[in-house]
């Protein structure tokens, strides 16, 4: 695994990001993003923006990278590190209507990676949504920061841990055995917070 500085990996997510071509390609994951309605959402590893500017704003990122987070702000979006967040107004039960985590898991070693929900989905509301999405084979080679290939099972597995309730998971946007080499093909798990238990039975 490459460790890179703050500032330069922010630079390398803005490169990428910001690729010439990419303005003017379809963008499906724009398109699924706005297609799942997600409401208020809490967008874990927000980086430079990418994400909340697909949510059209909406909702609230937090990445480990301050440069990262500074960047965002100068876009215009609402984003904290972990530390601010935790001294924010948004750091409530039930104050956010979802959660996304794309491609943060496989930044995670395995303990890392089993603490982020439970961790996390305290702020989003019974009945809300979590959503996670990690590359597949193509992807994660394409990045040296990436610590763990982490499919649509173990992904699974973390939200079931954090006791979730798995409503789907899939290969997007093409099918799994595109996942060798299409470099943008991902894994998603989209679960559910339990809904609150009936009044007396806390």
């Amino acid at each position: 695994m490459m460790v890179m500085d703050a500032t330069a990996y922010a630079d390398r997510l803005d490169d990428v990001q910001g690729a010439r071509w990419k303005r003017y390609a379809p963008n499906p994951y724009r398109w699924f993003l706005r297609r799942q309605h997600l409401g208020f959402t809490l967008d874990l590893g927000c980086g430079v923006g990418r994400t909340l500017d697909y949510l059209r704003g909406d909702g609230v990122g937090i990445d480990t990278n301050a440069e990262a987070v500074r960047r965002c702000r100068q876009r215009g979006f609402t984003a904290f590190t972990l530390e601010e967040f935790a001294a924010s107004p948004f750091a409530r039960p039930g104050r956010f209507d979802a959660l996304l985590a794309a491609h943060v898991v496989e930044h995670l070693d395995g303990p890392a990676a089993a603490s982020l929900l439970p961790r996390y989905v305290p702020f989003v509301r019974p009945g809300g949504r979590v959503l996670l999405i990690t590359p597949q084979e193509r992807g994660f080679a394409s990045d040296p920061t990436h610590v763990a290939f982490t499919d649509a099972e173990r992904l699974a597995e973390l939200c079931t841990g954090a006791g979730l309730l798995v409503r789907s998971r899939r290969s997007f946007p093409l099918p799994r055995r595109a996942g060798r080499w299409f470099i943008y093909n991902e894994f998603i798990v989209d679960a559910k917070v339990p809904a609150a238990l009936p009044r007396g039975r806390e």
